[in-house]
């Protein structure tokens, strides 16, 4: 592999990413939709919203340990660490309200 084959790779966490959602496709875009309601009108959609994002949460638990899994516990742990958070990032592009999923608001 040349140098300038390498200079134009992906970053690993964003193939692993990639792969992720196109394996994943139809959860995402699904999820998106629902994401997109909840955007709107968190108070109608919160249950619904916690209880299909569980399930896009253990898909990307799922790949950010393939991604850093064998870090955790080596001298790499800081950087494991930070990679997870730019693989995480990577999905708050797309889906800002990720952080939420789980988070139960009450409406008084």
């Amino acid at each position: 592999m040349g140098l300038a084959r390498i200079a134009f790779m992906p970053a690993k966490y964003l193939q692993l990413f990639e792969e992720m959602v196109s394996k994943y496709d139809k959860e995402f875009d699904a999820f998106q939709e629902l994401h997109d309601k909840y955007e709107h009108d968190p108070k109608k959609w919160q249950e619904e919203f916690n209880k299909e994002g569980a399930k896009i949460m253990e898909i990307v638990r799922d790949y950010e340990n393939k991604l850093c899994g064998k870090m955790e516990n080596t001298a790499n742990a800081t950087y494991s660490a930070n990679l997870s958070e730019k693989f995480r990032g990577e999905g708050k592009r797309y889906l800002t309200k990720l952080d939420m999923i789980g988070v139960t608001i009450s409406f008084g």
